[in-house]
């Protein structure tokens, strides 16, 4: 049977970028056909799922008390594991119309994760309806092939991944990780930290929606050279009435400094342990950043300060990793060594 044929009876192809904020699924031959925030929505009383992905996101923070929006992942790994199977299994009818389909999947991990960890993404994906077996593939090497790194060649690359819940840190030569730090500090942290920063000083509880928005808007890395101000709304915690504050990006970057210390530390961590001869390798090709982390204003200038290396913000941050994994279907052959099938365990 022609691989064509198979592909189309069974199902297409597909690679998903289960990530902490976001999942994307990269389908063979049609590139990324779905981005949605990885938030399900659920009737408590009963389990069912009400909404998923964008629809759901909408809903944190404004649900009566038998709706409950849940994030089945945290820090990178699945954390409820029903709901992740559902939130799966959703994604992939999205995409498969015909309801036998058992696509071939390869799904994103970080490359910090456990035995069992890894197990539990592989039969979610199962039992979500994949293919068996499902491949899985370390978000730092999807990263780096989706920046277009030479991943097989014998040189040295280094890529640093700042996603929502994991910051995943690597070099790679020879289609393989030589050394790497992963992380779970990422978006979230920094979100976390606006929401701890704006309750200490000025006694306003902020949702995790608008903390993200000042992160977008006013986050930054180092010192800007025009600083910007915003108005944030949130509920004062003393009287308990709606409140407006104005905040600054200096205060912001006050606020996100720990989190950012500690990306900081594991991108430094991972160079240390680099050998000599591909650390001169990066010194000539420059760290690639990418992640939704590495659109943060000032990342790059500040990495290269405390890093004196050059720095390369990806092409497309926030996709990287799903066209990477992407990538290894299309050219599964090829890529083939960079994955982890559940049989090889």
């Amino acid at each position: 049977m022609s691989d064509n044929l198979f592909s189309s009876w069974f199902g297409r192809d597909m690679a998903v970028d289960l990530g902490t904020a976001n999942t994307l699924v990269y389908v063979r031959n049609r590139g990324i056909t779905l981005n949605e925030p990885s938030v399900v929505a659920v009737n408590v009383k009963d389990g069912r799922p009400l909404a998923v992905g964008a629809e759901a996101k909408r809903m944190i923070g404004r649900t009566p008390s038998h709706i409950q929006a849940i994030r089945p992942l945290k820090d990178g790994v699945i954390a409820d594991f029903e709901i992740c199977e559902k939130m799966l299994r959703y994604f992939i009818h999205r995409v498969h119309q015909r309801r036998f389909a058992k696509p071939r999947m390869v799904i994103c991990v970080p490359s910090g994760i456990t035995g069992v960890e890894q197990r539990a993404v592989q039969e979610a994906a199962e039992s979500a309806g994949a293919r068996k077996p499902a491949y899985i593939i370390e978000e730092p090497m999807a990263a780096a092939i989706g920046a277009g790194l030479p991943v097989h060649e014998p040189t040295g690359n280094m890529v640093v991944d700042i996603g929502g819940g994991t910051t995943e840190v690597a070099v790679i030569s020879l289609g393989g990780i030589v050394t790497s730090q992963s992380i779970r500090i990422g978006g979230d942290e920094l979100d976390e930290a606006i929401i701890q920063f704006i309750k200490k000083e000025y006694s306003l509880a902020l949702g995790e929606r608008t903390a993200e928005e000042i992160k977008i808007a006013l986050g930054s890395a180092c010192p800007l050279s025009e600083e910007l101000h915003a108005e944030i709304r949130g509920r004062d915690l003393i009287t308990g009435l709606p409140k407006t504050i104005v905040t600054t990006t200096e205060e912001i970057r006050r606020a996100i400094d720990e989190p950012m210390g500690s990306i900081l530390d594991a991108v430094k961590v991972t160079l240390d342990k680099t050998p000599p001869e591909l650390a001169a390798d990066i010194m000539e090709q420059g760290i690639v950043i990418t992640g939704g982390g590495a659109m943060l204003h000032g990342l790059d200038t500040r990495l290269q300060s405390e890093t004196g290396m050059p720095i390369v913000v990806a092409k497309d941050p926030l996709n990287s990793v799903a066209i990477g994994s992407g990538q290894c279907l299309e050219e599964f052959e090829a890529l083939k060594q960079v994955l982890i099938s559940s049989s090889s365990r």
